[in-house]
């Protein structure tokens, strides 16, 4: 098996790596952490869970569909994750279902 270099081994030149010469090391972390700025908060985090159910052929096929041709033009939403979410979150608020 080989043995797994650092990151910071792996940007050394190879010349260097075997003379044992050190990296700058302001270059070594604007590369190791590309000094990007975090990520800003989109939300509340909603939590997603599986879940399994069969639904007849015509239907999937359909919602396939739709779910391709939205993503072609841009529309939202155009995943079936989404889609069916969209779909499904009315009729569980009006049989009060959730708030």
């Amino acid at each position: 098996m080989v043995d797994r270099r650092t990151l910071t081994e792996g940007i050394k030149p190879p010349a260097a790596a075997a003379a044992g010469n050190a990296v700058d090391p302001v270059k070594e972390r604007e590369f190791v952490y590309s000094n990007r700025p975090a990520i800003a908060n989109a939300g509340p985090v909603v939590e997603r869970v599986s879940i399994t159910t069969r639904i007849r052929g015509d239907l999937a096929k359909a919602l396939k569909r739709a779910s391709l041709e939205r993503q072609l033009s841009g529309t939202e939403p155009n995943t079936l994750q989404d889609m069916l979410e969209a779909a499904i979150e009315p009729w569980l608020r009006s049989n009060g279902l959730i708030r």
